[in-house]
Order: structure tokens, then C-alpha cells, then sequence
């Protein structure tokens, strides 16, 4: 008895992990897609595929699990990846941040970004050397990839169709002609001058909270004023070396008021300027 209960015991965090990630990941094989979990199934870190966008995690934790399927005949893996985002304030900017990486640095989607409806659902979707699945299903983001060079081997789309049956799109129909519109990258465009002056004050008030270093926070805060200028450059047509130069210098002082003191100004700026027409 002693001996069941002791392995009972040892067997419960296994089997709550088993059942945490079956609640996000598909862990079984799909259709002729054998399922590999020993060295891909796992949960890791913050924020999955938004990290790169400087997605802001440092007041919550995201908890991304993944996974990888692979075709025996034809030899093609494919990756999973499922991110729990956790309903805080970052999470406003998830359609945002969920296509970045399939638009140019200024906001201009890229020609293999298209929009797909698969079973009723719209996906987002970048082809270029294999394809690359995203959609929002509430504030989890389903990301779906696999790389064929040569784009000679069938899509995985029964992969695909599983895991939105399992967590089934929340994005608007949108068509490519509106994702391609004027209207479409203008707001893209807006939102990103919006959220890197958000980001500046996440940024200090995490530092205010004592949770990250001054040097940390303003690095993190010139980075995403210099996005700030070079948008403002890019589509109002002010010069941004000047104000770049300003601030690294006042970086290289730790120079925190004469740094708070140019934010305030772009706040100041952008909030005169923003409904203003943009030059595409």
C-alpha cells in the first residue's frame, strides 16, 4: 500500500503535465503525421514567436508548449507552437504583433503575406521557403511552420485543420485586397508609433516597481524611440539623426530626465499629429 502511494505520488506531477499540455497540443499523430514528443514537447520561456517583436512580458508570464510532427515518406517536420498569453494589459496587441514578422520594417505587408480561410476560420499565413501558419484563438496564438526550400511537398494542411478544430480562429475575415489597402497598413502603421511610447511606459513602471535597472529600462526606451523616429521620418517626413544622436548621447550619461523629457515631447507631438494624413 505504502509503495502505491509512493509511486502515485511521484506519478502526479507527471501526469499534470501530460494533461497541461494536452489541453494545448495535439498529442497523438495526424492523419500520416507521426507525432514526436520526446525532445519537442515542452514549455519554455515567455511570449513564443512574439518575442522578437518586443512583446512586453516582464508584468505577467506567457507559457508557450511545443511540439513537432513529421512525415515518414516525404521526411517533413512540422512545427507546433501554442502561447497562453495571460490577459494582461500586453495582450491589446496580439493581432498586432502576431503578423510583424510577416511585414516589411515599416509596416508594409510583405507579398507572401496572405490571408486564407481554412474550414471556416481566417489564418494568416507567409509563404517563402516553406509556410508559415498564425492565428488568435482569444489570447492564445497558434503558430504552425515547416521550410521546403523547393516547394515541392504537399502543405500539412490536415495539421492545420486539427489544431483549429481543437482552437479555432477568433481573427475577422479580411480579404488581401483590405489587408493590402491604404486603410490597413496606415493603421498598422499608427499602432506601431501607439505601442512604442506604450512600451516606454511599461518600461518605467516596472522600473518605478524597483523590478528592472535604470540602464535596462532606458535602453529598452531609446530602442523604441528610434523605431518611434524612424516611422515619424519615414511618414511625416522629419528627420529623425538629430533627435537618435540626442538620445544616445543622453543614453551613454545615463541621462534618465533629459530622456523622460524627449518621450514626453513625442507624446506631445504624436498626439497632435496622429489622426494626420500619412504619406505611403
Amino acid at each position: 500500500m505504502r509503495k502505491s502511494l509512493i509511486l502515485l505520488i511521484l506519478l502526479l506531477p507527471a501526469l499534470s503535465f501530460a494533461q497541461e499540455l494536452g489541453a494545448y497540443l495535439i498529442m497523438n499523430d495526424i492523419g500520416e503525421y507521426k507525432y514526436r514528443p520526446k525532445r519537442t514537447s515542452e514549455i519554455y520561456g515567455n511570449s513564443g514567436i512574439l518575442i522578437p517583436t518586443d512583446h512586453f512580458d516582464l508584468d505577467h508570464n506567457d507559457t508557450t508548449y511545443k511540439t513537432r510532427y513529421v512525415h515518414p515518406v516525404t521526411i517533413l517536420g512540422v512545427e507546433v507552437q501554442v502561447t497562453q498569453h495571460a490577459s494582461s494589459d500586453s495582450d491589446k496587441w496580439l493581432l498586432h504583433e502576431v503578423d510583424k514578422e510577416f511585414r516589411t520594417y515599416y509596416g508594409v505587408p510583405d507579398p507572401s503575406y496572405i490571408v486564407r480561410t481554412v474550414d471556416g476560420n481566417t489564418i494568416l499565413t507567409f509563404g517563402a521557403g516553406g509556410w508559415d501558419y498564425r492565428w488568435l484563438s482569444g489570447n492564445k496564438v497558434i503558430m504552425i511552420e515547416y521550410q521546403d526550400s523547393q516547394l515541392t511537398k504537399p502543405e500539412p494542411l490536415e495539421i492545420v485543420k486539427t489544431y483549429l478544430a481543437k482552437h479555432p480562429s477568433s481573427l475577422s475575415p479580411i480579404s488581401l485586397a483590405q489587408l493590402r489597402s491604404a486603410e490597413n497598413k496606415t493603421k498598422w502603421i499608427k499602432d506601431e508609433m501607439d505601442r512604442r511610447l506604450w512600451l516606454c511606459d511599461k518600461w518605467e513602471a516596472e522600473f518605478q516597481l524597483g523590478k528592472v535597472q535604470q540602464k535596462d529600462m532606458l535602453q529598452e526606451q531609446v530602442k523604441s524611440m528610434e523605431v518611434f523616429l524612424n516611422y515619424r521620418e519615414k511618414y511625416y517626413g522629419m528627420k529623425a539623426a538629430d533627435e537618435k544622436n540626442l538620445l544616445n548621447g543622453y543614453l551613454s550619461q545615463n541621462n534618465k530626465t533629459a530622456i523622460k523629457n524627449k518621450l514626453d515631447e513625442y507624446k506631445q507631438w504624436w498626439s497632435a499629429n496622429k489622426t494626420k494624413a500619412i504619406s505611403l
